[in-house]
């Protein structure tokens, strides 16, 4: 029945779908410490009618689906832990249109953030949320990712407004709109955004855009201690200015950076910020950004407001994951993202820090501290699982503390599979119910089975 169902879809595909060990070994792979998990074909579609054909293929054989972006997710979204059909969007990556006068696009979700902002450099708009990596907008938009610029810009839960979807049958549904409101129902976009798969398959998504500032300046300061930075951060939030980025690094996280990009920062707590406005208020802003470090001990302060400073300041920290990996040679991560409510921001990072010192692994703090955000690097032997384990001790410890103090366990990343023993901790019987809404969507539970949802 399984090989019928392969000659179906290879029909269907043309030639666009393998089952080479190559490429399946390639697409079973994980950023982090989940082991290698192939699936048994991979499948890449053009169009939205070839996905609605793949889905109503697999729905009648039972066969697992797995969608696959860019493959940069960091909870294991992407592996195909019960087997079956993985499908690549990398080839349904253009945009459709773009809105100059709505401020809004219209792109396929195989499209990723870097290759949008080029297609739109000449019309004065951008897409901003940077999670960092060069993710497509389909896996940001089913982790409902964030990153550098959402305490100014949102996460994608904010810029996304309207979905085509492909459901677990293969029947299409589109939902919301391009107006800037709506009170007609359910919102069906939220409830696909962050979603991780196991609700449908994304083929379209309408994203809003924003204008490029006219003017830009970052900025990289020190501490001597965590506690003064991150309470430098609250107290730019509560005078409302008005960040596009703020992002917190701890001592071993800038020394991890010094070694891997060249940088020659002072061994201690830092931050980098960036402003974006006028010349005027960018201006103004940057001097209030200035006492309020002063107040708080800051030193090392540096401007950047050259684009070409600003570029390798931003490198550098869109590395540090990198760069984290490279202090122990050969070791995966536990990546944490707990997001705590502002005023919790420095107990939390303190208390965490506290933890990871008491411990034999290793672990930078580094994240976006402007929304209450930060990870720990908890560096891991993927051979070892005593380190395992303890790596996933603290990362636990450290979501029970988030929860303790209003938080979240998950902030960015999403849940997959490495959280998911902890969503009954955060939602209680509400876990329950988002099983149900799978069970009614997916009653044959093939899309993407073993993630999110009991």
């Amino acid at each position: 029945m399984i090989d019928t169902a392969y000659t179906e879809l290879s029909s269907v595909l043309e030639g666009r779908l393998t089952r080479s060990k190559s490429e399946l070994d390639q697409h079973g792979l994980s950023e982090t410490w989940f082991p290698p998990t192939p699936p048994e074909a991979v499948a890449y579609p053009e169009t939205t009618a070839e996905v609605s054909e793949i889905m109503k293929i697999c729905h009648a054989h039972g066969i697992p689906v797995t969608a696959f972006g860019a493959g940069t997710s960091l909870e294991g979204q992407t592996l195909a832990t019960s087997g079956g059909l993985l499908v690549d969007f990398s080839r349904m990556n253009q945009v459709l249109r773009v809105n100059d006068a709505d401020m809004d696009a219209v792109v396929q979700p195989g499209i990723t953030r870097e290759a949008l902002n080029v297609e739109l450099r000449n019309t004065g708009l951008m897409f901003p949320v940077d999670p960092g990596a060069n993710a497509s907008l389909g896996g940001m938009a089913m982790t409902r990712a964030s990153g550098t610029t959402a305490v100014k810009y949102g996460t994608m839960k904010e810029n996304v407004t309207g979905l085509e979807v492909v459901l677990a049958d293969g029947k299409i549904i589109r939902t919301g709109s391009r107006a800037r409101k709506s009170a007609a129902g359910y919102d069906l976009t939220s409830l696909f955004v962050g979603s991780e798969g196991t609700l449908g398959l994304i083929t379209e998504m309408t994203v809003r855009l924003h204008g490029q500032p006219e003017a830009i300046s970052a900025a990289v300061c020190s501490f001597e201690e965590i506690g003064p930075a991150v309470e430098a951060v609250i107290a730019t939030i509560q005078v409302g200015l008005p960040m596009a980025r703020i992002e917190f690094l701890d001592a071993e996280s800038v020394h991890a950076v010094n070694l891997y990009s060249g940088a020659n920062f002072p061994l201690k707590p830092h931050l980098f910020v960036e402003f974006h406005g006028s010349e005027a208020t960018v201006a103004e802003q940057v001097e209030m950004f200035g006492e309020i470090v002063h107040d708080f001990g800051g030193s090392d302060f540096e401007w950047a407001a050259k684009s070409e400073d600003r570029t390798a300041l931003w490198t550098m920290r869109h590395h540090a994951y990198w760069a984290c990996l490279a202090l122990r040679k050969g070791t995966k991560a536990v990546v944490t993202d707990i997001c705590v409510p502002i005023s919790k921001l420095a107990e939390a990072v303190e208390q965490t820090r506290a933890d990871i010192a008491a411990s034999p692994l290793h672990g930078p703090i580094l994240g976006h501290v402007g929304d209450g955000n930060f990870h720990a690097i908890l560096l891991v032997d993927p051979n070892d699982e005593a380190e395992i384990k303890e790596g996933k001790r603290l990362a636990h410890r450290m979501a029970e503390r988030a929860l303790a103090l209003g938080g979240t366990i998950t902030g960015e990343h999403g849940i997959g599979m490495g959280k998911k023993s902890l969503m009954p901790e955060e939602h209680g019987a509400a876990w329950d119910l988002m099983g149900q809404i799978k069970a009614a969507m997916d009653p044959k539970n093939i899309l993407n089975p073993g993630k999110l949802v009991p």
